[in-house]
């Protein structure tokens, strides 16, 4: 765990020194510099102390690098396809159990010839065009503004109803590492 590099990385990001810290939290500066430099593994009580006078929450020094704000810029998205109609899918971000992407429907296209199920829950948000949804004998459709959701455990299925490409945000929650093809 990379506690120092994390700690070191807040006080300059606040332009603060080594010295203030020191004066907030009691600690010696040639303390705090083998703490930034993983030199010294300090106790949660003094991790609380430095973490107060960060102004920042103690869970946040102790997450891992790759368990901090992930991002993706809009020209480095991964795109795949989908489906038998091969929907366009940009891959937005992602956690260990949530991803959200952009599907773009052509007109007349579907998630597939058959409602599909999965593990997990969906939130819908249609961006753009006029959907259908299915989801076991609940349907409706759904314009551009609209949002819904539903457990994917149940058969389900999206078409494009409208004469223009339909855009829908997609959030997807599964329990455990994600399925790449939940569409």
């Amino acid at each position: 765990m990379d506690i120092g590099s994390a700690i070191r990385s807040i006080r300059k990001r606040k332009n603060m020194t080594i010295a203030q810290i020191c004066e907030e939290t009691g600690l010696s500066q040639g303390f705090m510099s083998q703490v930034e430099t993983n030199k010294t593994s300090p106790s949660i009580s003094t991790l609380e102390n430095i973490a107060t006078a960060l102004k920042v929450p103690l869970a946040y020094l102790l997450l891992k690098k790759e368990d901090r704000m992930g991002q993706v810029r809009a020209h480095e998205r991964r795109t795949t396809t989908s489906g038998t109609d091969r929907l366009k899918v940009e891959h937005l971000s992602s956690t260990k159990n949530m991803r959200m992407m952009l599907v773009e429907f052509p007109p007349g296209a579907s998630t597939g010839e058959m409602p599909h199920a999965h593990e997990g829950e969906e939130v819908h948000l249609v961006i753009r065009g006029k959907i259908f949804a299915q989801q076991g004998e609940d349907a409706e459709e759904f314009a551009e503004g609209d949002s819904f959701s539903w457990h994917a455990c149940t058969p389900h299925w999206v078409k494009n109803v409208g004469e223009d490409t339909a855009i829908v945000l997609i959030s997807i929650y599964t329990e455990g590492e994600q399925s790449q093809d939940l569409l």
